[in-house]
This record gives C-alpha cells, structure tokens and sequence, in this order.
C-alpha cells in the first residue's frame, strides 16, 4: 500500500477535480436558468454562414483546452470524484473477506463496507465536516423462529479525526498488490457505547445531512449517546436544543438484558459487536534531503519529512441499546 506524494500533478488534479465539483454543483443550482438561456441562443447557432451545434463555440475556446486537461488528468490519476480500493482482509478466525473503501473529497466523506461471513453486511460513513460515524448493520433473519428477512440499525456516534485518515489522503492511496491478503499493524482492542435515544430521522439534519438517506430502512432503529449530542453541540452552527429535538429517549427503567429474559415479546437491552478488520488509521512520514535556499540565495540540503505511506488498524466496537423486544436481538443469547 503507497501513498501518492504532494507533488505538483497530484496538486493539479485536486484542482481540476474541486473546478469538476464545483462546476457541476453550480450548473446544478442554476439549471433552470441555463434551460431559458438555452432556448435564447437556440436561434442563434451559426457561424461563417453554417449550422453549428451548440458547443461549436465552447470547443474553439481556450475554456475548452482546460476542460480537457483537467479531465484527462483527474480520469487518469484520481478515477473521478469518487477513489475507491477492495482491500482483502483475514480476521481473526483466519477467514478472508473484502473491504470496500471510498472516498469522496467533495462530500468529505469515507465509506467502508464489508459483509461478514455470517451475512451481516456492515456500512461505516464517516463525516468529517461534522465529526460524526454512522454504523449501519443489516443482519439477516432467523425466520424459521418469526423473524424478517433482515434488521437494520444504525448507531451514530461522535468521530474523533485522529483516528482515521483524512478523505483527501484516502483518495490517493494505491494498492501494489490488490490480490494481497493485508492484516493490520495495530489491534486497537474493544470499544463499548451505551446508547441513551432514538433518533428521529426526519429530524436529524442536525446531527448529520447523510443519516436519513444512510439509515433509511432503520426508522425505528437508529440511535445516540446523551454524551455525543453535548460534543456535537460545542461545533460552530451547532446547538444542543436542535439536537435533542432530533431524538427521543430509552424508557429509565429497564435494565435486563435481553440474554436474561425469557419471553421473546418483552422489551431488553441488547447487545451487538463488530469488528472492522483494517482500515487506515493514521499516515506515516519518512525522512529525506530537499535543496531550500538560505538568506543569500544559495541552495542548501536540508533534513524534511514527507508523507510515504499508512498505519493500518483494526478495531471492534460494542453497543448496547434499547430493543422494544426480544425478538429484535435474538443473537445475543
């Protein structure tokens, strides 16, 4: 696994790729305007005495030689908006699975999806503009005792930006080897939450855009902690009462787990783990000589550090939260 360097074609293509966003959001926002305007020029489409098409004008522009290079180099080197790896990934069990990782620079975004060996298909979205990390967990039913064909659930829980690389450096990561099976240099061990609400997904712009189009087929099953809505709070535009107002609390009283209750219809604390096998958790910097000129103009070999590749991480997490039955937590018996 490489990270790309900052170099100056590197440098290029993350231009040329925030003018592709910026230009498609803006052609987005005015389209109705660029329709009418379109209609005006309809007539108008001719030059040296011939019918041209509409873009004869753009391509004989110097807009038009930018365009392509931009385009040219952000397809070649960055793959789109969009930086995707399928990384292969042995567990503890000495079980290989796939990782698919993505990066979106534009949202700044990260996705990590795998399924499980049991079905279980795990989405991680980590938002890095609002310091929030979405866990959604499809699991599959057991209908044989009642049970759909599958639950979702999703947990929402703070995201501290250390403990993952940026979308902009995940972006430039290439495999040498796609068909390595990687293990991670670091076990960050468990992790456990304690979840304290729903939240409302109609109401949850305030935690984060992404969490009703993530979480949709979990409507009823999407939680948080107390103690990340008042971290969230402490961010600029933030307010905890806008928060809360997008949650609704667990009942006080109940304490039992769902492994202890016998009935399969009575409410219970249940409990759910997962692992993420390896991801990318931090960069690393090697050292070298670069040439910097001192005060007289004169080139000088000078000790720098530079970015030459990643720290991988694996990491499991642990959540207990509030199921009205037992029937929703069968697994954890």
């Amino acid at each position: 696994m490489i990270l790309e360097g900052d170099n100056p074609e590197v440098a290029m293509v993350n231009v040329c790729q925030a003018m592709r966003v910026g230009q498609l959001r803006w052609r987005f926002n005015h389209r109705r305007a660029l329709a009418a305007a379109h209609l005006l020029r309809k007539e108008k489409r001719h030059c040296d005495g011939r019918f041209v098409s509409r873009d004869h004008f753009f391509r004989h522009s110097r807009g038009f030689l930018w365009f392509v290079i931009c385009n040219l180099l952000v397809s070649g080197s960055t793959g789109g908006a969009e930086a995707q790896l399928l990384i292969n990934v042995q567990n503890q069990g000495g079980e290989v699975i796939q990782e698919s990782i993505t990066s979106n620079i534009g949202e700044d975004l990260i996705t990590l999806e795998f399924q499980k060996t049991d079905g279980t298909l795990i989405t991680q979205v980590i938002d890095f503009r609002n310091e929030v990390q979405i866990l959604k967990a499809l699991v599959l039913g057991e209908e044989e005792r009642g049970q759909s064909q599958y639950q979702v659930m999703c947990f929402a829980t703070k995201f501290n930006k250390g403990d993952f690389i940026s979308s902009a450096a995940m972006a430039k990561l290439r495999q040498k080897n796609p068909h390595t099976i990687r293990t991670p240099e670091e076990d960050k061990g468990r992790e456990t939450y304690t979840m304290s609400s729903w939240v409302q997904l109609n109401r949850s712009l305030p935690i984060t855009r992404h969490l009703q189009t993530i979480c949709a087929e979990a409507m009823d099953a999407t939680y948080v902690r107390d103690v990340d809505l008042k971290s969230w709070a402490e961010l600029p535009g933030s307010s905890i009462s806008s928060l809360e107002a997008a949650t609704e609390k667990f009942p006080d009283t109940l304490s039992t787990r769902c492994n202890e209750v016998s009935s399969l219809w009575a409410p219970c604390l249940c409990t759910l783990e997962t692992c993420i096998g390896w991801y990318p958790c931090g960069l690393k910097y090697c050292k070298g000589k670069g040439a910097v000129a001192d005060s007289s103009g004169a080139q000088q070999q000078q000790a720098t550090n530079y970015r030459c590749g990643i720290k991988t991480c694996r990491k499991c997490t642990q959540f207990t939260y509030y199921v009205r039955q037992k029937q929703q937590c069968l697994w954890d018996e």
